[in-house]
């Protein structure tokens, strides 16, 4: 066993619909975590005045 690596191997980018989701470094425990990122799930329309009668 003394031929195994301590070192995780690097995750590509998860990419879906309305997240992306990253591999963070690991920390002094050798804790690897991730970044997960959302996009909006509504497009906000300016608002303009309606007509007058």
């Amino acid at each position: 066993m003394s031929g195994q690596s301590t070192s995780r191997p690097k995750v590509p980018e998860g990419k879906a619909r309305f997240v992306l989701t990253r591999q963070k470094e690991a920390n002094e425990k050798g804790f690897v975590g991730y970044e997960t990122i959302w996009d909006s799930f509504q497009k906000v329309a300016e608002y303009t005045k309606p007509k007058k009668p």
